[in-house]
């Protein structure tokens, strides 16, 4: 079973990563496609994500999962609040009971270089050691984790969401959203070439 990475935020919110290693009728044997994906790997990345809110918590309710205009998926009693993502052969997935949340994963490219000043404002990018890829990656990833968190759209990854301060030891980046006026701590993981990134607040 390739669960990649796996951790327990507090008792009621929960983290994976999952390898696919997989095809696709593994997932569709056990996760209901919710839209029309065309483009096969996506479709299996999809269901692997949606595989992985079950792994996480076995009573989760895949049936009434429901997508908004924004494209988040949600539940709508809310009964789990829920956050996935993936990149390349990997699928990540966040559940909370109580919490809204928020989860990134990238692999880290040398593209991301040439859009830093589009998402990283000047201040933001003195946080920079020149030349780290992994950790620009993970300023972006934690903007996504950020913007997945809101779940609302429409928001300036530039402008709305500031970063503060990182703790490259402990692994957390500050941060103050505006369309909130609210303070978040975003957490991020280097893992194996990939870069993980999440909120929980």
């Amino acid at each position: 079973m390739p669960i990649f990475f796996q951790h327990s935020i507090d008792e009621t919110t929960r983290l994976g990563i999952w390898k696919i290693e997989e095809n696709e009728t593994f997932f569709k044997g056990n996760v209901p496609l919710h839209r029309d994906v065309t483009h096969p790997h996506k479709r299996v990345q999809h269901l692997a994500g949606r595989f992985l809110l079950q792994f996480l918590f076995a009573d989760f309710p895949y049936h009434l999962v429901q997508v908004a205009d924004t494209r988040k998926p949600y539940l709508p009693g809310e009964e789990y609040h829920f956050s996935i993502s993936h990149c390349g052969d990997y699928a990540a997935a966040i559940v909370s009971k109580n919490k809204r949340v928020g989860v990134d994963i990238e692999i880290p490219v040398e593209k991301i270089e040439r859009i830093r000043d589009k998402f990283l404002s000047p201040e933001e990018q003195k946080l920079l050691v020149t030349g780290d890829l992994n950790q620009l990656t993970a300023l972006w990833s934690a903007k996504e984790a950020v913007f997945k968190w809101y779940g609302v759209g429409k928001v300036d990854f530039k402008g709305h969401i500031r970063l503060n301060g990182q703790d490259t030891v402990q692994e957390y980046i500050n941060c103050f959203f505006t369309p909130r006026q609210k303070e978040l701590r975003i957490h991020y993981k280097m893992l194996d070439q990939i870069v993980l990134a999440w909120v929980a607040d």
